[in-house]
């Protein structure tokens, strides 16, 4: 063999590793964008950048028999979108497995008069009470913890073997997704309804010191004993919270996996 002809056959090698490298980049870059905490703006987008082509990279040599030709035309770009679309699927899946820490934490701040106070959320990109960031903050802790990163990665790899980029089918994401939404607010009443009924007692009781006992302005001694209450209950909650977020997490993770299926 000459060396020209070595050149040109390690150089044809290149570019059929680059073309798996892409299409295996497209299904781990959308779950990546919409992964939670990974997908977050505290992320810088270089980063996110550097870790979908390292993970394509990683995951391209083992999904080489199921990797399409490359070429121009409709049948590659509606490939390519629906590559997008699954991935995206699965990432949002997980992301909506947060929301619910998220709900959880709306509902306690409304209970213990902390609505009202509200932050930039840099996770989800919005403004939100300063109780669903720190559920939000607890769950990115359990979520890492429990090895959900890799859970993540997991079920991108898993896809291939129901879902090849040629045979894309979106039935099962389309509608697992708003069945998974429905779950979500369960999961998120669960999490906070024992705080929940509790201030409900303690604004009830003050509700009825205000009409018996007006002059004793029960309004300025109710806020401060809610939001005392509340934190106590936090505090005495949380090392019980670990155990349903760990075990919704799992959840989580095996609807994403459904949704490809």
């Amino acid at each position: 063999m000459s060396a020209a002809s070595a050149i040109l056959l390690d150089g044809t090698e290149v570019l059929l590793w680059l073309e798996r490298i892409w299409w295996v980049a497209l299904r781990v870059g959308a779950m990546l964008l919409l992964a939670p905490m990974i997908g977050s703006n505290m992320l810088p987008k270089r980063v996110r950048l550097v870790l979908t082509l390292a993970l394509s990279a990683t995951l391209a040599p083992l999904l080489a028999p199921q990797i399409p030709p490359l070429a121009l035309d409709a049948a590659t770009f509606l490939a390519a979108a629906r590559e997008l679309a699954l991935g995206a699927a699965i990432g949002f899946v997980f992301r909506l497995g947060f929301e619910a820490a998220a709900f959880a934490g709306e509902l306690i701040s409304q209970g213990m008069g902390l609505s009202f106070a509200q932050m930039l959320d840099p996770l989800r990109g919005a403004q939100s009470p300063v109780m669903s960031q720190w559920f939000t903050l607890i769950a990115g802790l359990v979520f890492f913890a429990i090895d959900g990163h890799l859970a993540l990665v997991r079920v991108v790899f898993e896809s291939y073997r129901v879902a090849a980029p040629a045979d894309v089918a979106l039935a099962h994401a389309a509608a697992a997704v708003p069945a998974f939404g429905a779950a979500m607010l369960g999961a998120g009443l669960s999490f906070a309804l024992p705080i929940v009924i509790a201030m409900l007692v303690v604004n009830l009781a003050f509700g009825v010191l205000a009409r018996t006992a007006p002059a004793l302005n029960p309004i300025a001694i109710g806020l401060p004993a809610a939001l005392l209450t509340g934190f106590a209950l936090l505090i005495a909650l949380l090392p019980h919270l670990t155990r349903p977020f760990a075990d919704w997490l799992v959840t989580t993770a095996a609807t994403a996996a459904a949704a490809v299926r």
